[in-house]
């Protein structure tokens, strides 16, 4: 698993090079990253399909998110980038990216996803807090996040030490819905 030092030489690279970056780059690479730091439950990855990071809702990412999964793995399985629809297209999903396009139907979605090995993740806002598991937030004009472990625990995740490190803020929330 690759350690959190090589995770920020990783972000810091794509931060720092020249072109900067966008907001949708840096979320895209982030987005890939989080895979090597999740652990899911047996079951959810015992199959042949590879890993798949889904979109829900408006693609923020366009190429980006397929050129940075290209050739890459997560626990030597490839993984690649679908473009769902609905969440009940999100069956085979490992991580499932939900657009703030969907922030209004967050409370349709998220209990859809409940006890499911799926790690959401989303740039709406207060998602960790109404029971996602990672928000992209701006902070000082960089992508950062937060993280919901209780959240990850409900949808039996095991999320890495060195991911919670360097999370701006780690919530204990497990309800759907909750806004604390």
């Amino acid at each position: 698993m690759m350690s959190w030092v090589a995770l920020l030489i990783v972000l810091s690279g794509l931060i720092y090079a020249q072109p900067k970056p966008g907001e949708d780059e840096v979320m895209a690479a982030y987005l890939y990253n989080f895979g090597k730091f999740v652990r899911w439950p047996e079951r959810a990855t015992a199959e042949e399909p590879p890993f798949s990071v889904c979109v829900l809702g408006k693609d923020p990412f366009g190429k980006t998110l397929d050129t940075i999964l290209e050739n890459g793995s997560w626990q030597g399985k490839p993984v690649g980038a679908k473009r769902i629809v609905t969440v009940d297209d999100a069956a085979e999903c490992n991580v499932l990216f939900i657009s703030s396009s969907e922030s209004e139907k967050l409370d349709q979605i998220l209990p859809a996803l409940v006890n499911r090995p799926i790690l959401t993740v989303s740039d709406a806002s207060r998602f960790a807090r109404r029971g996602g598991i990672i928000e992209f937030v701006l902070k000082e004009n960089r992508v950062r996040f937060e993280v919901n472990s209780g959240a990850a625990e409900k949808a039996g995740l095991d999320l890495n030490s060195q991911l919670l490190k360097i999370a701006i803020r780690v919530r204990q929330t497990t309800q759907v819905g909750a806004h604390r």
